[in-house]
């Protein structure tokens, strides 16, 4: 059996963990918004059309937070089309997804859905054919107690308190080539449009923070300069910068799934390096904080690839002038119209989305906001018809639920794997990963409920593993529990039929024996120890 260790120790500290970094973003495409969580045909809808099921279930897993309303959907969405009587809305085309934007779920059921499902609403503002003071009315409308045209509106509308929304982003990944109004070819441009509508929203709400969007992709080619230069126009008024990333890994590597860590892991670092830089630069006293509120961990496909493109592709190369494309009208009751990727294993989906927010906590210092893009659907899976809890729903709510305090330094001793190179289109394309471990870990010391929890996933799909964790600078502290979940087979799911594929179970062979603990750790599985100070006896 392969070995592995580490050493834990109080004083290993890297920063105190905010329980937003365990949110959800939502955008109206496929069946999220259409389907789940909006169909007032279904039997579960509530007056305003909402499924009951499905918020109660993300309100039950403790989702923090959630990121709304888009996305790319946001930067031609025009919110002031979105409020009032719903026979008085304008429907909208979205050249963003080509689709109908009926309105039917607008501004107000948006910020009242996060109050259903109990979560901060992070709220997207347009930046791409929005403008200043469009940001500031929706503010003025949202947050604004009242005595103002829009605040009372606000209330003719039925909402009489202020929405209270804290954070605000400027836009989404102003820099797509891909983006509505992109502001690719002018970063100074956005920055300056960020600095001027930051400053103008917190002169009508001064309680709120404001997120700047820097590279939406380490792939495009005027990545990192592209942030400098947002970054030296709006960092003094600004509270975070916008990180996105989707990592993708073709079926027949899956591997190259669990390795992507190591490109967020690079993204964040170079994010991080880039916004000390400018502060020094600015000789500005503030230390920028980390919104990594898009990202995700998925199977595609190979597609047709470029060799050697890697992100250098003209802004052309996203237009899609197809004159045979059709735009979409989606009715929330028939799911025929959804994108619905062909259904796999789920163990090797939930690891890799684990494997993301163990990186986040491993920077818990600078990353204070983490919205999964698939979060929703991780804490309360749906059909047309149903709700349950898929395999990704317990580690997801275990850091929820035990990722408090501080996040402390874990050095892992263990055996590596390397990735060769691989393409999935133009767009994305790496260079292959090296030096791979196969344990991942993160710890959380919660001192003031005496608590410990270690999160680690064995990323080896063909052993176990024997992990040895010296725990000697815990003296007073025991070994409460062991929890693992993995599945037999890779094919292994779990549906509104079988619930119950994959779930943790409790390890009852895992000891603690002089300060060190020791644990087997099965393949391609998701671990969690707890400890506590131990109880003394009168």
């Amino acid at each position: 059996m392969k070995k592995a260790k580490m050493t834990l120790h109080p004083d290993y500290r890297i920063g105190e963990i905010s329980p937003r970094l365990f949110g959800a973003f939502l955008e109206p495409i496929g069946s999220m918004v259409n389907g789940s969580m909006y169909n007032p045909r279904h039997p579960e809808a509530d007056e305003q059309g909402m499924r009951r099921d499905f918020y109660r279930g993300i309100r039950e897993a403790g989702l923090p937070c959630v990121r709304l309303p888009g996305g790319n959907f946001v930067s031609g969405w025009q919110w002031k089309d979105s409020i009032g009587p719903k026979d008085q809305r304008k429907t909208r085309l979205d050249p963003a997804w080509f689709q109908y934007i009926p309105n039917d779920v607008g501004h107000d059921e948006y910020l009242q859905w996060a109050e259903k499902a109990g979560a901060d609403a992070i709220y997207t503002v347009n930046l791409g054919t929005g403008t200043t003071q469009d940001a500031m009315d929706c503010v003025e409308y949202t947050n604004f107690e009242g005595g103002s045209w829009w605040s009372d509106l606000r209330k003719k509308n039925g909402h009489e308190k202020p929405y209270g929304v804290k954070t605000w982003c400027l836009g989404n990944e102003m820099d797509g080539p891909w983006q509505i109004a992109s502001w690719e070819k002018d970063p100074r441009g956005y920055g300056i449009l960020a600095h001027e509508t930051s400053k103008a929203m917190k002169w009508i709400d001064p309680t709120i923070e404001t997120v700047a969007c820097v590279s939406s992709s380490p792939f495009l080619n005027h990545y990192p300069q592209w942030d400098r230069r947002v970054l030296e126009e709006c960092y003094g008024v600004v509270d975070y910068i916008s990180l996105h990333h989707y990592h993708s890994a073709p079926p027949d590597m899956p591997q190259a799934l669990l390795a992507g860590y190591q490109a967020f892991e690079e993204y964040i670092r170079t994010e991080i390096a880039l916004c000390d830089y400018v502060r020094t630069k600015l000789r500005a006293k503030k230390t920028m904080m980390l919104s990594f509120d898009e990202y995700g961990s998925m199977f595609r496909p190979r597609g047709e690839a470029h060799l050697g493109l890697g992100g250098r592709q003209n802004a052309e190369m996203f237009c899609q002038f197809d004159p045979n494309r059709k735009y979409v009208r989606h009715d929330p009751d028939d799911w025929s119209t959804r994108r619905n990727p062909p259904r796999q294993g789920e163990m090797l989906s939930a690891l890799a989305a684990m494997s993301t927010i163990l990186t986040l906590l491993r920077h818990a210092d600078r990353i204070k906001i983490g919205c999964a893009t698939g979060g929703l659907h991780c804490l309360c899976a749906s059909d047309r018809e149903h709700v349950w809890k898929g395999a990704s729903y317990y580690p997801f709510t275990q850091a929820i639920r035990w990722a408090r305090g501080v996040s402390l330094l874990c050095p892992v001793t263990c055996e590596k794997y390397d990735v060769p190179g691989y393409a999935i289109d133009d767009m994305n394309q790496y260079g292959g990963f090296e030096n791979v471990d196969t344990i991942q870990a993160v710890a959380a010391l919660d001192e003031e409920r005496g608590e410990m929890t270690v999160f680690l996933i064995n990323a080896d799909l063909e052993e176990d593993q024997l992990m040895t964790l010296d725990i000697r600078g815990f003296a007073d502290w025991e070994l409460k529990e062991h929890i693992e979940m993995h599945a037999d087979s890779p094919s292994a799911a779990n549906t509104w039929d079988h619930p119950d594929a994959i779930v943790p179970k409790a390890v009852n062979d895992t000891v603690l024996n002089g300060g060190v603990v020791s644990a087997r750790l099965k393949k391609a599985s998701w671990n969690v120890l707890r400890f506590g100070r131990r109880t003394v006896k009168a």
